[in-house]
């Protein structure tokens, strides 16, 4: 097993240094979903949310999260990000919308963090968004499907 490298051999949590890491292409793919009811997703997908256009503001949240990751995850690194994509879908066979988000830097340390929490405030964001006609709805599946570059080099889930 890894060892946890955001504690001190004291136990205290601490920043990693990266300063002494090599320089190179980074890049994380994360995934999540968010499932309401059919009636819900009909309303979400015909652009009929008095809110305004759901998917296009969970799109814009997602992107404003992965650049204020650092700002939300108290050891995270502030990072300068190159791209962040992130994309929404309506799944009518799962009555939900999936999420996806792409996150790339050259830098020092890798973007998972970032992706995860763009998929995260999208979900959010669409939660908020249509909360008022669906309290049942439920995110779930947020998690790092893809991660390369760095030392550890690539990680694909399966």
């Amino acid at each position: 097993m890894a060892e946890l490298t955001h504690f001190d051999a004291s136990g205290a949590a601490h920043m990693v240094d990266v300063s002494e890491k090599e320089i190179t292409s980074r890049v994380a793919i994360a995934k999540g979903f968010i499932a309401m009811q059919s009636e819900t997703l009909a309303l979400v997908a015909e652009g009929r949310a008095k809110k305004g256009d759901v998917l296009s503001v969970a799109r814009l949240a997602g992107i404003m999260g992965a650049k204020k990751t650092h700002d939300l995850i108290p050891l995270c690194h502030p990072l300068a990000i190159s791209k962040v994509a992130v994309e929404l879908s309506v799944n009518p066979e799962k009555s939900g919308i999936d999420i996806a988000a792409t996150v790339k830097n050259t830098g020092q340390t890798g973007v998972e963090m970032e992706a995860l929490t763009a998929v995260s405030i999208a979900a959010l964001t669409v939660y908020d968004m249509i909360k008022a006609v669906d309290k049942t709805m439920t995110i779930t599946d947020i998690r790092l499907v893809l991660k390369d570059g760095g030392k550890s080099g690539l990680f694909e889930a399966e």
